[in-house]
């Protein structure tokens, strides 16, 4: 099996790309420290994307034996935009939707339905009926949704792929909103729960066109050997079943995704080739081909590769403490201004140029606090961080963020979505950007927010 390694030299690459793109963003006017251009641009580095997608598929490819299906289903909800959608899907991915707003997302970016998977812990009758309809492959919460299956399905079996999500509780990481499999998670049938295992094996003997299992323990904060616990329990329950259906009824196990992201710096760690070789310590049997496999990656493989990049309007001290306030906060970077602890994101200064800001001895370096643009106190991307002096037309980068952060608004103040660009960068140093998302505008605003129906209330 292949294990990659990436090196200072790929993190070395990565960063290079993000200033060439960070210069010729301000150069081609998408974003400016002078006082009337553009404050605030979002730019999602397409190479990257690219060598994400394939770092998967490749270390899956090399485990398994020649032949064994395998879908990689990136999570929607990680970067919701339908350009990013389509170039993983060109890049052999499906989708993995958990709301009717990213199945009509996953759809218009021309992903066949048998490339989908739904999840959700609470979906619809009409969400359920669409998605068979289409053959969409779906993943039953619970007992109750699986019931409402039987009812949809009529006398015949469905013909979309059915599966039962399966929650192990194994454990919590460092993060409790994330920990999926937890003793009381709100997601999937509690494995360890009384008469639950016996249940799940009574279930799919009932209803023998159940060929599937989920399970989803890894996300941010998770270890590996916590993720790869989860996934031993589904392959063994997998086992037990189709022992007692006295045939391979269950082909397909759906692994879930939950790769943690490294925050720190610009390396990718860990990589998929070190989870595969986890899995395959924890349950080698996983890889033997018996089994089908479906992955849902998300954050790992966008969060490297997104960049916000804003102005520095003005600076000011309070109490003794420098503050820059900039057009990147909450809007953008919603987890980290809530849960700073647990979502800390690096802050890199440009000058107005864009050209990176020397640090000391160049330039005097002072802990600052980076403060966004929203109306709350908190409202802060980094406190007392260790930056270059930043000075007013000034730009702050913040990296890691093309997964969960921009991608997915939040509308506090009413500010607006920002445009998110996607680049690539030439052999010479030439940087193209492509629209994947235009800034939201004012009047888009007003119509959101009821502006047709003023009089609604009177």
């Amino acid at each position: 099996m292949a294990v990659e390694t990436h090196t200072a030299a790929d993190a070395a690459d990565a960063a290079a790309r993000r200033d060439l793109a960070v210069r010729a963003a301000v150069e081609q006017g998408l974003v400016g420290g002078a006082p009337d251009a553009e404050p605030l641009v979002c730019l999602l580095d397409v190479a990257g994307i690219q060598a994400s997608a394939a770092e998967l598929t490749a270390a899956f490819a090399a485990a398994l034996p020649p032949g064994t299906p395998v879908l990689h289903a990136f999570a929607v909800k990680a970067a919701p935009l339908v350009p990013v959608l389509r170039l993983l899907a060109e890049a052999g991915l499906g989708c993995e939707v958990a709301s009717p707003g990213e199945l009509a997302l996953a759809r218009a970016a021309g992903v066949a339905p048998e490339r989908m998977v739904l999840d959700s812990p609470a979906k619809t009758s009409r969400e359920l009926r669409e998605a068979l309809a289409l053959g969409i492959a779906v993943n039953a919460d619970n007992r109750q949704e699986l019931e409402r299956i039987d009812a949809l399905a009529g006398a015949g079996p469905p013909a979309s792929p059915i599966g039962i999500r399966v929650n192990p509780q194994t454990g919590a990481g460092t993060i409790d909103a994330l920990s999926t499999a937890t003793a009381t998670s709100k997601f999937g049938v509690p494995l360890r729960d009384g008469g639950a295992r016996a249940w799940l094996v009574r279930a799919c003997a009932e209803r023998p066109w159940i060929t599937r299992l989920h399970t989803h323990s890894g996300s941010q904060g998770v270890p590996l050997a916590l993720i790869a616990e989860g996934v031993q329990e589904l392959h063994a329950l997998a086992e037990e079943i189709n022992a007692a259906a006295g045939r391979r009824q269950i082909d397909t196990l759906d692994i879930g995704g939950g790769l943690p992201v490294n925050f720190a710096s610009d390396e990718r760690t860990p990589g998929y080739a070190q989870y595969v070789a986890e899995l395959r310590a924890a349950a080698p049997a996983l890889f033997d081909g018996s089994y089908g496999l479906v992955t849902e990656f998300g954050r790992s493989l966008l969060a490297k590769h997104g960049l916000v990049l804003a102005r520095v309007e003005y600076t000011k001290s309070t109490g003794g403490r420098p503050i820059a306030l900039t057009h990147a906060g909450v809007q953008l970077a919603t987890r980290t201004v809530y849960a700073p602890a647990a979502w800390p994101l690096r802050i890199l200064p440009y000058d107005a140029g864009g050209a990176p800001k020397p640090g000391a001895p160049a330039v005097p370096v002072v802990a600052q606090d980076i403060a966004g643009p929203a109306c709350f106190a908190g409202d802060l991307l980094a406190t007392a961080r260790e930056l270059p002096q930043l000075s007013p037309g000034d730009l702050i980068g913040v990296p890691d963020t093309g997964a969960y952060f921009f991608t997915a608004h939040y509308g506090y103040n009413s500010l607006p979505r920002p445009a998110v660009y996607g680049f690539r960068v030439g052999p010479r140093g030439e940087v193209r950007f492509g629209l994947a998302r235009p800034a939201q505008s004012l009047a888009e605003i007003v119509a959101e927010a009821g502006g047709a129906h003023a009089t609604a209330l009177l």
